[in-house]
């Protein structure tokens, strides 16, 4: 028998990104790939659908995280701010 050492996983210790961080390397993503970044994720912002985001650099699960109200309030925020 052999002998298996368990590894536990603690999402506690996950690097935790900001909304805008999150939608900065998604925004970046897009970009790299030649897509017009604005239009594809104002795309997703309105449909939910997520095929309007690359999985480029992991931009799809990225975006994924967040809630789309989140990402309008966060956009708002800065609007707003500058």
């Amino acid at each position: 028998m052999e002998n298996r050492n368990t590894i536990i996983y603690s999402a506690d210790n996950v690097e935790k990104k900001s909304t805008k961080e999150l939608l900065s390397e998604v925004y970046d993503a897009l970009n790299e790939r030649g897509y017009n970044s604005i239009d594809q994720m104002v795309g997703y912002i309105l449909s939910g659908d997520p095929s309007y985001i690359t999985s480029h650099n992991n931009a799809r699960n990225k975006i994924s995280r967040l809630e789309r109200d989140d990402i309008v309030e966060e956009m708002l925020r800065a609007f707003i701010e500058k």
